[in-house]
């Protein structure tokens, strides 16, 4: 804790930056997954590859995409683009894989009910397939969050800055003070944008809330 007081300043610098690095690929993922997920979710074979092309790229170590994206796209390995790429890979990865399981969810009956009041497949997927599904992807969302914030630090390895220069400095200078500061502001940070997604999934689906006090009261009342 002491190290955390007397270097605020720059702990919270890098903090900036590691929030960068993380939260930009995760929209940059929303953007490409959502609708890619929407669209082969009911396409068997198409979802089939999608899947397993997510999960062979999810399971690429970061660093290899450190080294593979540089000459790719005409970047510096040191330069920010490349972790936000790379992290972008692995964000999309996992959402375009969460995204039709959320759709699964959806009640058959609802679909049907929509169906049969002249819903268009675009229209209903937009206002009552996508709200539904909203519980079930923020749990996959949550993940990827976390996800982000923990794997940024690997870029330090590279140069790049955020909370991972915490760790590589310490490493360095043999000083365990400064890896554990990183740790925990990680983890602090890990924790905060988690409550934040579970709350925002908790105000983007107030009838769950609905749902629970009715169920609560029925308990009660028996």
């Amino acid at each position: 804790m002491r190290y955390l007081i007397d270097n605020f300043s720059e702990i919270m610098g890098f903090t900036e930056t590691h929030l960068y690095l993380a939260l930009i690929p995760l929209a940059l993922g929303l953007v490409i997954a959502v609708p890619v997920g929407a669209l082969v979710r009911r396409v068997a074979w198409l979802r089939r590859v999608t899947v397993t092309v997510s999960s062979l790229a999810y399971t690429v170590p970061s660093l290899a995409l450190f080294v593979i994206i540089p000459p790719l796209v005409g970047i510096s390995t040191i330069d920010p683009l490349n972790v936000i790429i790379a992290l972008t890979v692995y964000s999309t990865a996992l959402l375009v894989i969460a995204v039709p399981t959320a759709l699964d969810s959806v009640p058959a009956g609802v679909i049907d009910a929509a169906d049969a009041v002249g819903y268009g497949s675009l229209r209903r997927t937009l206002t009552v397939d996508m709200p539904l599904a909203v519980p079930v992807f923020v749990s996959s969302l949550r993940v990827v969050v976390v996800t982000n914030i923990a794997m940024v630090s690997v870029g330090a390895l590279i140069g790049v800055g955020g909370l991972g220069k915490l760790f590589t400095q310490g490493y360095q200078r043999d000083y365990p003070d400064e890896i554990i500061a990183g740790i925990i502001v990680t983890l602090a940070l890990a924790l905060i944008f988690d409550r934040l997604v579970y709350a925002l999934g908790r105000w983007a689906t107030p009838w769950t809330r609905a749902d629970a006090r009715s169920a609560k009261a029925k308990g009660a009342g028996a």
